[in-house]
């Protein structure tokens, strides 16, 4: 199917959308994170039901088809490639690749993206925590939970901190914390890593999870 950066944003938000919790999307909700007016983006779901990229009824919520899916991942897999690549081979910050990415997703060849994952050792996961689709649309996910979610006690490790707010990404690198790193639940605003209570920002409990 010929490219569209346009059909490729919508298939990524709703691909992106059931990620880390299991409720489909709303048109609402789409229009709201695609910044658009809902009747535009009525239209184009019309559009994307028709190409066979999603499932859709008036009103009801929004799911990729496996042609879709197939299509939301292989776009998903160059932009954290891409992010990946950023970060280790150029020195960028975690939360100074998403722009950069969503710019050079788009301009980049196959040939390329297949040079990148090779040079990074086919990477599983971007600098955020999340899954990169292999070249089949294929993930590795691991059981999580949420840190608002998570009682007290709770020990796992740090999975992903949502890349949606620069502010928050830049506080909890700030305050010490890494993906990949054990962490014992205190409360909502508190981890603990290794013998250090580690206070976050209030924003971090919508924004961080660990595994289950």
């Amino acid at each position: 199917m010929p490219s569209s950066p346009a059909i490729d944003d919508y298939l990524k938000t709703i691909y992106h959308h059931t990620e880390w919790q299991n409720d489909r999307i709303t048109p609402s909700q789409l229009a709201a994170e695609l910044g658009l007016a809902p009747s535009s983006v009525t239209e184009m779901v019309q559009k994307l039901a028709a190409q066979d990229l999603v499932t859709h009824r008036p009103y009801g919520p929004i799911a990729l088809t496996e042609p879709g899916r197939l299509r939301a991942a292989a776009i998903i897999r160059r932009h954290r490639l891409i992010e990946t690549w950023l970060v280790r081979e150029f020195g960028y910050a975690w939360d100074e690749v998403h722009d950069e990415a969503e710019v050079l997703e788009h301009a980049i060849s196959d040939r390329l993206l297949e040079g990148i994952d090779e040079r990074l050792g086919r990477p599983r996961f971007d600098p955020h925590g999340d899954a990169i689709p292999d070249a089949a649309g294929e993930v590795e996910r691991v059981p999580f939970v949420l840190l608002a979610s998570a009682p007290a006690g709770h020990t796992g490790r740090v999975l992903r901190v949502s890349d949606r707010d620069p502010d928050v990404l830049r506080a909890v690198e700030a305050a010490g914390v890494e993906v990949g790193a054990d962490a014992t639940v205190t409360d909502a605003a508190t981890l603990r890593i290794g013998d250090v209570d580690v206070a976050l920002p209030a924003a971090a409990a919508d924004a961080v999870w660990l595994s289950a």
